[in-house]
């Protein structure tokens, strides 16, 4: 806890002539005493916001002053400020005030913030004849009443999150209202006195209990009205909402944070929008059979199958399948052809040049000399390390050669990368390598080794479940405070 001293204060502002001082701003310093600050007299503006005051007894003799801002210090009472007739602005909210009594007799007050209080109700304020901003939201105020009888000069009243349950006629003496925040309480219903703020340009209703179309039907009166909100009220959730509060409100320009006449054009249009755009993206992603033949989604072998199955049923698809399927076997048997008789002019070319014979190894061979080899290995005991190096060094080098040769089926070259897997997983001991090959259709798929937790989320569909606004909840009031 800090006392504030007013050697220190004259330091700070480099004099040593406390009349001489108009204006402080002393806040973040954890001051709990500023009773020093009654030598200076002709102080008007001080700022003591964000501190531990828990007593403004201090500024009694601070008559001069006519603004003053004590935001979020430890507060229970205003007493000491009655007799600061000259303050036409008082900040006290984020405190722990209960009562605001010791307002009621400052009558140039202009503007009176207490939000964020303990304050239960609202004190006589029709003394104070020019006052024009009202802020008490946050504060546990269950009715208006007569407070604010006699105050027509008002132009700013704030009693969002408060716990309103009514409004009746207590606003009817505001004829000079032009925004009212209302949101976040109990209020059921509009009264038909609102029609006498007709110059209400903002209304903030939002996060209420309105119901009904009969609720709000002193609307229609309101005819300065621009920015309304109703989110988070049930009625909110009717269709056709921005159509009838636009036929209701012809000047209204803002409807629930969003302009009305777009609010409108989304529901005279949202519905065949959405259609249309359901149909687009169903089409992106479910293509119609000519597009499914043309496109290049075949990109694995299990894809290749579910596609199989979606367009077997398709007599177009199945003629078309049968033509490729016969062009290919007639290229396969031509390349076949065309093969025995490069062979046969290679063997007479080399006979006519005396070179010896070159064979050619077909298909069947190659199988039957793998065969062959396979079986050498598994007889041979040989444990030398140097031999096995050359032979896996040869592997790679078939490995190659496999590939670049054309004639090589494509189910050989996973069955060859199966046994690469299998060799260094009996090196390595680790089983989870080992993999079941469908040599027909090229896959290859790791077994199951536990059931997979019914309740586990993926991270794609994390993705695409995105959290999505709470529908009919509304939002804070989009005018502060």
């Amino acid at each position: 806890m800090a006392v504030l001293s007013s050697k220190q204060v004259l330091q700070d502002n480099n004099t040593t002539d406390p009349s001489s001082i108009t204006s402080l701003t002393l806040t973040h310093k954890a001051l709990s005493d500023v009773s020093c600050l009654s030598e200076f007299e002709n102080l008007q503006r001080l700022d003591l916001g964000f501190n531990n005051l828990t007593s403004l007894e201090g500024l009694k003799l601070c008559v001069n002053l006519k603004w003053l801002s004590v935001v979020q210090n430890k507060l229970q009472s205003l007493k000491g400020i009655e007799g600061l007739i000259k303050l036409t602005v008082l900040n006290a909210g984020k405190n722990k005030l209960k009562s605001m009594d010791e307002v009621s007799g400052l009558v140039n007050l202009r503007a009176l913030i207490l939000n964020d209080n303990d304050i239960v109700s609202i004190c006589k304020l029709d003394k104070m004849k020019e006052l024009n901003t009202l802020v008490l939201s946050r504060n546990p105020i269950s009715g208006i009443g007569q407070s604010l009888a006699k105050i027509n000069s008002i132009t700013k009243l704030s009693l969002s999150n408060c716990q309103l349950q009514c409004i009746d006629s207590s606003l009817k003496s505001c004829t000079e209202l032009k925004e009212l925040r209302l949101a976040h309480n109990d209020i059921k219903t509009l009264p038909s006195e609102l029609a006498f703020n007709i110059k209400l340009q903002n209304l903030d209703i939002g996060n209420n209990v309105i119901m009904k179309w009969s609720d709000l039907k002193v609307l229609s009166s309101l005819v300065n009205l621009k920015n309304l909100n109703l989110q988070g009220n049930p009625i909110a959730e009717k269709e056709d909402l921005a159509k009838k509060i636009k036929k209701q409100v012809p000047n209204l320009q803002i409807l629930n944070t969003k302009p009305i006449e777009k609010a409108m054009k989304k529901e005279e249009g949202g519905r065949v929008d959405d259609e249309n755009e359901s149909d687009h993206h169903e089409e992106s992603i479910f293509p119609e059979n000519e597009k499914m033949r043309e496109s290049k989604f075949l990109k694995n072998g299990k894809k290749a199958a579910d596609t199989a199955e979606t367009v077997l049923t398709d007599p177009d698809v199945q003629k078309e399948s049968k033509l490729k399927k016969e062009k290919i076997n007639e290229f396969d048997k031509a390349s076949g052809r065309k093969r025995k008789e490069l062979i046969q002019a290679e063997k007479r070319t080399n006979a006519d040049v005396g070179v010896p014979p070159v064979e050619l190894d077909t298909r069947e061979e190659r199988k039957h000399k793998k065969q062959k080899k396979s079986e050498k290995e598994k007889t041979s005991n040989v444990e030398d390390k140097e031999p096995a190096k050359k032979f896996s060094k040869r592997g790679k080098q078939n490995k190659a050669s496999a590939i670049d040769d054309g004639e090589t089926p494509f189910s050989d070259l996973f069955v060859s990368d199966l046994s690469d897997l299998l060799t260094s997983g009996r090196k390595d001991g680790n089983h989870k390598t080992l993999q079941n090959v469908d040599a027909a259709a090229g896959l290859a798929t790791f077994p199951k080794k536990k059931k997979q937790d019914k309740n586990r989320v993926t991270g794609a569909a994390l993705q695409l479940s995105s959290a999505s606004d709470e529908i009919g909840l509304g939002g804070p009031s989009t005018w502060g405070d």
